[in-house]
């Protein structure tokens, strides 16, 4: 096979099930949202600083971090602007249940969820323009599809920003039925989600299989970094374990889900972009619930709070 053979190749997905994925998103988020309060939002003004290191590393960091190591590892373009939409999505919506794992500071990860999940309805589009553009191979890829980033705002206002919006409401006017609907929903609806990439990624095995171990490498250095940043960012600005560990997993699972859908939407699926973001899917889990097991067996000291 061509080496750039994933440039120009758009894996099989077709418009139904493309529904199907855009529904079990949303319905991942409200499931999400019923756990969240009006209360979680003002943990930015009670406790700043904590949420804005969040926020940068999730932001502006990793994109960054990912722009360097695009341009060192010299991945294909499809590739590269895959990296690029992961790097830019919010934070993964198991993330909390990691952090609890992983004995972080799970108030400081609801609070992170629901602000980057707010952000991400501008920020997401306008890093994958800002960073594809800056990087040749993948500017020539936006050139060419030509999305518009108010579209891509209203979709991802529509996955993210609308089901935050209802799951929040509902929370707020009858807070014990949304208790038992989100422990019942987000599992259900993150199980179905996670069938959908895996249906995906068996619709086009042959190429899967064909990229699995270059794919495989680039998403575990990326994935890797991802962690690093969070913990080394989160350890710079003097933050408690608890803390860090939080800014650490949300930094590192990335909601790809998110990214697949609009790889589906505005690039027709295309070969590099899907596979980066798909396995991304699959392999933050495996890696979050390991790194969750680590900290899970290493006892927190007392400290005060940051």
């Amino acid at each position: 096979m061509p080496e750039n053979l994933l440039d120009s190749v758009h894996l099989n997905f077709d418009t139904e099930a493309q529904w199907i994925l855009n529904i079990a998103l949303a319905c991942v988020m409200f499931g999400i949202a019923l756990e969240i309060s009006i209360k979680d939002f003002k943990g930015l003004f009670q406790r700043p600083k904590p949420v804005l290191v969040g926020v940068v590393s999730q932001f502006v960091l990793l994109p960054a971090i990912t722009y360097l190591l695009v341009i060192a590892t010299a991945p294909m373009a499809s590739m590269a602007l895959g990296m690029f939409m992961v790097a830019a999505c919010p934070g993964g919506n198991v993330s909390n249940f990691i952090t609890h794992l992983a004995h972080g500071n799970t108030a400081l990860s609801i609070s992170l969820t629901a602000i980057a999940t707010v952000l991400a309805v501008v920020m997401t589009p306008l890093n994958l323009q800002f960073w594809g553009s800056l990087h040749a191979p993948t500017a020539t890829i936006l050139k060419d599809i030509a999305i518009s980033p108010v579209e891509m705002i209203k979709l991802v206002f529509l996955l993210l920003g609308l089901p935050l919006l209802l799951g929040m409401g509902l929370n707020h006017i009858r807070p014990l039925l949304a208790r038992r609907l989100g422990e019942i929903l987000k599992i259900a609806s993150l199980i179905f989600f996670i069938s959908l990439i895996f249906l995906a990624l068996y619709n086009n095995r042959d190429i899967f299989v064909d990229y699995i171990f270059y794919v495989f490498w680039i998403v575990l250095l990326h994935n890797l970094l991802a962690f690093t940043t969070g913990f080394s960012f989160s350890k710079l600005f003097g933050l408690s374990q608890k803390d860090t560990r939080s800014i650490t997993i949300e930094t590192g699972i990335q909601n790809s889900g998110l990214g697949l859908l609009l790889v589906f939407t505005f690039f027709e699926g295309l070969g590099g972009m899907a596979l980066v973001a798909a396995f991304w899917g699959i392999w933050h889990l495996v890696s979050g619930l390991i790194l969750a097991t680590f900290w899970g067996f290493r006892p927190l000291q007392k400290e005060k709070l940051a």
